[in-house]
């Protein structure tokens, strides 16, 4: 067999390799309750950042202007808010706090040096400064 038949062949027998991205954010899942807003993924949620739960609901209650508190798996703001607002905030963080500005990838962890916080990337190394959640 010539090299073009071999490199035909090859084509047909490997599987096409997808094009979706494999870091997905899930969006909120939640309800109102009086004034009151619970969201019942916020664990599913910090789990696909792989960040803690309090530095995300600091980032969230600093952002959304609001107070509230972590309930086992659930996240309690308190005040009325829509789940598009709350995806849109989630999303912010990831691109400041998960998302790897060079290689844009989200294998990245946070470390915290002295007083200054870095994001660190882990697939291509990279490492810059993120702003500290007071």
């Amino acid at each position: 067999m010539s090299y073009e038949q071999l490199l035909e062949k090859a084509y047909k027998e490997v599987k096409p390799v997808e094009t979706g991205s494999r870091f997905e954010i899930p969006k909120v899942k939640g309800h109102v309750e009086g004034v009151k807003t619970i969201i019942t993924n916020f664990s599913q949620i910090c789990d696909v950042l792989r960040r803690d739960k309090d530095h995300v609901s600091k980032y969230l209650y600093k952002e959304l202007a609001t107070s509230g508190k972590i309930d086992g798996e659930r996240l309690i703001f308190n005040r009325k808010l829509t789940s598009a607002k709350i995806n849109e905030k989630i999303a912010a963080y990831a691109n400041e706090f998960v998302i790897c500005s060079e290689c844009k990838k989200p294998d990245t962890e946070l470390i915290k040096e002295n007083r200054l916080m870095f994001i660190k990337c882990l697939a291509c190394g990279a490492k810059k400064t993120v702003s500290a959640i007071r």
